[in-house]
């Protein structure tokens, strides 16, 4: 058992020693569900000795909604249950005698983390809205002065994020009719094989100046170069290290993109924004990085503008602050790095391990460039 799987453990028996050891239910009964409250805490866990891993079980749908469902329901749960007792250590300090929490309170708080749960998985599994946002980047020619890229990101298609999602979210990407659709990373959670289906509507999105991509991090679980055949098959142009030239009459754009970090601990090759712009044009650059955390770096690189995804928003709001320290300070939304515009989008869809969102919603990003003054 690793530590992750020893803190959602722990997570559980706090939950069922606060919430359901006090029930007034047969012992019986109270002892089923807290069977279920760790079982579902140990998903993961089950997920990995059943599949083999767990970043893609191969179970039905409507379960590993119900498990995450739970699980969220678990989570908040404990966060609701520790402040009840936080508030009740502090009256006791402040009235030199123990004040006990009610035990309608405690499920009163349960049952808000289950409805929680609930609208926060609902809200991380629909096809997400469009977000409409202008950018400045510095340098811009005229001619690009209200160029539209569309990014999607951390599509992670999976048992959840499935065929029928994968295609409307290219459906409603298609419509707003972009000078071009940028992917940046994440877009499978399973092989070649098991997302067969899921993968196929990605052929169909269409934009005026291509549909580009890069990998991040769950590329490399799950058979790189595999994957990478696959990409092409379907009409994505992978950027690896690379650049393209978009031109508008004799004014250019330069599009890059990078590896993910994750490929080296594959023995393969590493980001390199120097490789990426080698025989580039002296023209505006816009990268396509997986992980924000390399914006300062990407700015002193000659980047203009950064498109990123991998921190999923923070998912929960609060959260959020948590997901900003292991991502150098960048969560969600636009940052000005060193004069680089930086865009961490939320992402389009989520990791199936942890399908929830309450107040960072998933998003499709249409981005309007404009010269910065």
């Amino acid at each position: 058992m690793s530590l992750f799987h020893l803190i959602t453990a722990t997570v559980a028996v706090y939950v069922i020693l606060r919430v359901v050891v006090p029930l007034r239910w047969p012992r019986g009964a109270r002892i089923l569900l807290g069977l279920v409250v760790l079982l579902v805490s140990q998903h993961h866990l089950a997920s990995k000795l059943l599949y083999g891993t767990m970043f893609a079980p191969d179970a039905p749908r409507l379960m590993m909604i119900a498990v995450n469902w739970l699980f969220g329901a678990i989570i908040l749960s404990f966060a609701f249950q520790l402040v009840l007792d936080i508030a009740a250590l502090l009256a006791a300090l402040l009235r030199r005698r123990w004040v006990p929490v009610a035990g309608g309170l405690r499920q009163a708080a349960a049952a808000a983390a289950l409805l929680l749960a609930g609208l926060g998985v609902w809200e991380a599994i629909r096809v997400p809205d469009v977000r409409r946002m202008e950018i400045a980047v510095r340098g811009l020619p005229p001619e690009f002065d209200g160029f539209r890229i569309v990014q999607l990101t951390d599509l992670h298609l999976s048992r959840i994020f499935s065929e029928s999602w994968a295609r409307g979210v290219v459906e409603r990407t298609n419509a707003l009719e972009a000078d071009l659709v940028a992917i940046t990373g994440d877009l499978i959670d399973g092989s070649t094989g098991e997302r067969a289906r899921d993968i196929g509507p990605l052929a169909d999105l269409r934009a005026a100046d291509g549909v580009f991509m890069v990998t991040g991090n769950h590329e490399y679980y799950f058979g790189y170069e595999g994957w990478m055949d696959r990409f092409r098959q379907l009409g994505l142009t992978v950027l690896a290290n690379s650049h393209e030239v978009i031109r508008r009459g004799n004014a250019e754009l330069v599009l890059a993109g990078v590896t993910d970090w994750t490929a080296l601990r594959m023995g393969l090759p590493a980001p390199d924004l120097q490789q990426a712009l080698a025989g580039a044009p002296d023209a505006p650059v816009i990268l396509l990085d997986h992980q924000p955390r390399g914006a300062a770096a990407n700015a002193a690189g000659g980047a203009d503008l950064q498109l990123s995804g991998h921190t999923h928003g923070g998912m929960i709001l609060g959260l959020d602050r948590i997901v900003a320290r292991f991502n150098n300070g960048f969560v969600s939304g636009l940052y000005d790095v060193d004069g680089m515009a930086l865009y961490t989008s939320n992402g389009t869809g989520l990791w199936m391990g942890f399908t929830m969102r309450l107040g960072r919603p998933s998003e499709i990003t249409e981005i309007t460039l404009r010269p910065a003054s």
